[in-house]
């Protein structure tokens, strides 16, 4: 096992230096934010007892693409099924750029 550098407090930086430094910022940002909104939607479910199969009903989609929208690693959906699943759930989209 290699051994680490030790390293003082002047040499520690922010997870967000980090990334960047790294080159993984983009890339972490993109999965953090798929999956806290795969989360809120699958509360939203639950909450209204809504099954997946339910969801796909209601959405006139298949149970595969909602499984694709409720999976955190599955960064290919789209904002318009991310809008349609919120307000079949009663809730928006809300996007906002810092």
């Amino acid at each position: 096992m290699a051994s680490m550098k030790k390293r003082n407090a002047r040499e520690l930086t922010t997870l967000d230096d980090f990334q960047t430094k790294e080159g993984t910022r983009d890339a972490f940002q993109t999965v953090a934010i798929k999956e806290v909104l795969a989360w809120q939607i699958e509360q939203a479910m639950k909450a209204q007892g809504l099954s997946r199969k339910r969801m796909a009903e209601r959405m006139d989609t298949s149970r595969s693409q909602i499984s694709r929208l409720l999976d955190p690693r599955d960064g290919n959906v789209t904002l318009a099924t991310l809008q349609r699943a919120a307000a079949m759930l009663g809730r928006t989209v809300r996007l906002e750029l810092e």
